[in-house]
């Protein structure tokens, strides 16, 4: 699973080794000489405003495309029609605007995505693309296709509308009927069971709820949560004997760039010392019970990142600010560390949890 926000850039999260004043909308970096620790803010209507984007949209409709194998290119190309009766992101005015988007698996990064254009503002919308795929006929029969469409709102963040997956090794090339074009009714969208089984790893970490920061003040002031990455254990590698890992925060719902804050690379080991505190303010008590820490692992090469697993801390309660949300979904052992941190307060709670793979929301650029 390649990050489907978007690849992200090297610069985007350097750390400046300078201080900078705190403010509450941006994100400052703070160094320190017992490793890194970065500060932003989740405070107002930051925490609280749920933007929707995170895969809880009906999966509804369908879509017609269809596969031939070109012998004379050594090409696979997957013809993308149209779609019909697609789920409304804009619920409101009752469209969308979707794109479709196109991967082999298992290996999604090795032959990369192929996407359409964006329809806008249709629930059916028409495409008449070709995507093409330079590929032995003996490898495309291990592989399985898999054809996703999303929303893609004005912020580029995308919204999951239904997929459709071909297995490619039980395919009938020869069959003339299996080069018509057919609809497919579009499914929700599944984890595959065998990374689910897969062990991804561990990650030694430790959280701290800060009620008061600035203790005396008259004022009511907003609390901090602290997350110290220590170190990951055991990590897979997907490339060879490559790795080269950093771990990424978002605080749930606030899927902004400001609620996004990441560890420094380090290479060649699977069992990487990361020793990076992230402080994110603005928690007001309420916030505990609606907010969901996500940290995830990724292995960075060249100009892409590959995911590797990652956790979910939080109460896990399926909703948010009474919106039912599909990343609230913490295990036990996470719940279990997120509720010793809000009942023992101004304290290091210290947990080595299993990574897992995880569905990610969009993050809003």
């Amino acid at each position: 699973m390649s990050d489907d926000r978007e690849t992200d850039t090297a610069s985007e999260g350097s750390y400046q080794l300078s201080r900078h004043k705190k403010s509450p909308s941006s994100l400052t970096n703070l160094s320190s000489s017992s490793g890194m620790t970065s500060l932003s803010s989740v405070s107002g209507s930051v925490m609280s405003v749920y933007s929707g984007d995170f895969g809880n949209l009906e999966v509804k409709g369908s879509i017609q495309f269809a596969i031939d194998y070109v012998d004379s290119l050594k090409e696979l190309h997957v013809f993308v029609a149209q779609c019909k009766d697609l789920a409304a992101a804009d619920i409101k005015k009752q469209r969308s605007d979707p794109y479709v988007k196109t991967y082999l698996l298992p290996d999604k990064g090795k032959m990369g995505k192929k996407k359409t254009l964006v329809v806008k503002k249709t629930l059916n919308p028409v495409y008449n693309e070709i995507l093409r795929y330079k590929i032995n006929k003996q490898i495309l029969k291990t592989q399985k296709l898999n054809l996703s469409v999303w929303h893609r709102d004005t912020f580029k963040r995308n919204s999951f509308l239904g997929e459709v997956e071909l297995d490619l090794e039980t395919w009938d090339w020869d069959n003339k009927q299996n080069k018509q074009l057919k609809w497919y009714p579009l499914k929700r969208k599944t984890a595959p069971v065998p990374l689910e089984a897969e062990n991804r790893g561990e990650m030694k970490l430790a959280l701290q709820y800060v009620p008061e920061p600035v203790p005396g003040k008259k004022l009511p002031t907003t609390g901090e949560v602290h997350i110290w990455v220590k170190e990951c254990l055991d990590l897979p590698l997907l490339r060879g004997s490559h790795l080269n890992s950093f771990v990424k925060c978002t605080i749930l719902p606030d899927t902004s760039r400001k609620s996004r804050q990441k560890t420094r690379a380090v290479g060649k080991t699977t069992n990487p010392v990361f020793n990076h505190t992230m402080v994110y303010d603005g928690f007001r008590p309420e916030d505990l019970t609606e907010a969901c820490v996500e940290l995830t692992v990724w292995d960075h090469y060249k100009l892409t990142n590959q995911f590797l697993g990652g956790l979910r801390i939080g109460f896990g309660t399926g909703k948010s600010y009474g919106t039912e949300v599909d990343w609230m979904d913490s295990t036990s052992e996470e719940v279990a560390l997120w509720e010793k941190m809000v009942k023992s307060p101004n304290t290091w709670i210290e947990a080595i949890l299993p990574l897992r793979m995880l569905l990610i929301a969009k993050i809003s650029k």
